[in-house]
């Protein structure tokens, strides 16, 4: 008997007089599944049942009835931009071409996603060419279109859906010189979110839905806001107030008669807060005012998290301050000097000796250490630095 687990069920395979026997069992217990496989071994032998045909789900058919209600159960609430931004128009975009959407999920080839995405790119939706990151988001949802699939035991295995080059990705990073000029140009209320973006690197829809219920005055130095909406678990989080930021939240409060649990950003807008369309003229007039080049208010956080990385923070802390679910996406903050390299190789290097150490050999004190450090060339500063380093990790040891 073989079982295996994909995702979170066991499947089963065989070979029956020489054809490929394999299924899910849709259970998580690894003792059911081994059952189900006898029984059907069983069934087999008995000549109560054939060879069982393949699922024939096309894939219009399995977004329409599985993937959509499943995306928006789990994202229209929650995440509205993640379905409205993201999910609905690939959805749209999918359904509207009938050559892939009509084809069987199991007959479905990597060849066929790439004329897919050749087509969308080429011809776009109503006759308009799409860019390289609109077709990469159609291509990331059919991509999940596929992994549910395989989980849901719909097809076997899912077709490699390779991206098409030539996306642009936000990397613009505010200067402080031209921090100042926008924040100058600004009106009052971009200014200000502008700042709370700057000094905490929020995603802006979690700043614009932020509630004072959620904003503690006495944590920390300057109190704390917890996000408590987002994308993934990870986007609950803590964060703490700059100086700035506290200026800005205690006038706002204080202006709007230290509310309970109202929205800290009102708007007269259908969901009662501010909305990326709120701001939308404000900043272009901005940008136009302080004559600084093109950027989306996201580049206001991506700006924190290279000014975050810049400043020494590990890419786990980084993480947990970004609310990313994976530290993957905090690596491209995290680029350290080549003074630190060094400065990591030359701790290890100087604190390694092979063989072991004698327990009753002596430490070296904390005075000698210093000396010792003055002895190779480095400054005062780096000299206590390297000092508490080591007295550090003699103390994990």
């Amino acid at each position: 008997m073989s079982i295996y687990k994909r995702g979170e069920v066991y499947w089963y395979k065989f070979m029956w007089e020489g054809r490929l026997i394999r299924e899910s069992t849709k259970q998580g217990n690894d003792k059911v599944a081994r059952k189900m496989e006898a029984a059907h071994r069983t069934r087999l032998a008995e000549g109560l049942v054939g060879i069982r045909e393949k699922k024939r789900t096309t894939l219009g058919e399995f977004i329409k009835n599985r993937f959509e209600p499943w995306a928006k159960g789990r994202f229209e609430q929650n995440a509205t931009k993640t379905w409205k931004a993201w999910y609905e128009p690939s959805i749209r975009t999918l359904q509207g071409c009938p050559s892939l959407c009509n084809r069987l999920l199991s007959e479905i080839t990597s060849e066929h996603i790439a004329d897919f995405a050749a087509s969308i790119r080429a011809k776009g939706l109503g006759g308009k060419a799409l860019q390289a990151s609109s077709v990469n988001s159609r291509l990331r949802v059919l991509r999940r279109v596929f992994h549910l699939a395989v989980e849901w035991g719909e097809v076997e295995t899912a077709p490699k859906i390779k991206l098409v080059s030539g996306e642009r990705h936000r990397e613009y990073v505010l200067q402080p010189n031209d921090e100042a000029k926008y924040l100058a140009a600004a009106p009052a209320l971009l200014a200000d979110i502008a700042t709370v973006l700057l000094d905490s690197g929020m995603r802006p829809e979690e700043c614009f839905r932020s509630r004072w219920a959620n904003v503690t005055w006495g944590n920390g130095r300057f109190g704390s806001i917890l996000i408590t909406h987002g994308k993934t678990k990870a986007a609950r989080r803590s964060l703490p107030m700059t100086l700035r930021v506290r200026a800005i939240l205690e006038r706002r409060w204080e202006e709007a008669k230290k509310p309970q649990d109202d929205w800290i950003w009102p708007a007269p807008t259908k969901s009662g807060h501010v909305e990326p369309s709120t701001l939308k003229k404000q900043h272009r007039n901005a940008l136009k005012e302080s004559k600084l080049s093109p950027f989306v208010l996201y580049s206001l956080r991506h700006t924190f998290l290279t000014r975050l990385g810049a400043s020494g923070c590990d890419v786990w802390t980084l993480a947990r301050i970004a609310g990313h679910s994976s530290i993957a996406m905090s690596y491209r903050y995290v680029h350290p000097s080549e003074d630190r390299v060094l400065d990591a190789m030359t701790m290890f290097l100087g604190g390694h000796k092979t063989g072991h150490t004698e327990h009753n050999e002596a430490e070296p004190e904390p005075e000698q250490l210093s000396e010792s450090f003055e002895d190779d060339g480095l400054t005062g500063g780096q000299c206590r630095t390297r000092t508490c380093d080591l007295l550090l990790v003699r103390q994990a040891l």
